[in-house]
């Protein structure tokens, strides 16, 4: 599968449903340039995966948002939860263990986990 583009419009959805790596970049970027490949590699690696892109230039308020602070950076998202984000850039190794470490989580207990650090709301 091909990398897509992400806008503000279209990364909720991206997101979503099941496993989403978004590649924070800047065509100035030289790591993010030497990264491109290695993410493009993986996308047709992994056709079951979302690899969405996003240029930091084009889209400044969504990296506003993602408070994005320094580029490459890379996000795995697993059914809408942020599961995984750090900058720079990843050698193909590293990105294949993401990527299992990702598919491995289980969600419900990072459900689990998350409900348990959000405080109660009273009625």
């Amino acid at each position: 599968m091909a990398t897509v583009d992400l806008t503000t419009e279209t990364f909720e959805a991206a997101v979503r449903d099941g496993i989403t790596l978004v590649d924070w970049w800047a065509g100035w970027c030289g790591p993010c340039r030497m990264f491109a490949p290695v993410f493009q590699s993986a996308s047709e690696q992994h056709p079951d995966i979302t690899f969405g892109k996003v240029d930091t230039e084009a889209q400044r308020p969504l990296a506003a948002a993602a408070q994005i602070r320094s580029i490459p950076t890379l996000m795995a998202f697993r059914d809408g939860i942020l599961v995984y984000a750090r900058p720079g850039a990843v050698a193909p190794p590293t990105l294949e263990q993401i990527i299992q470490a990702v598919r491995d989580l289980d969600m419900d207990d990072v459900r689990r986990q998350i409900a348990e650090q959000t405080p109660a709301r009273s009625a």
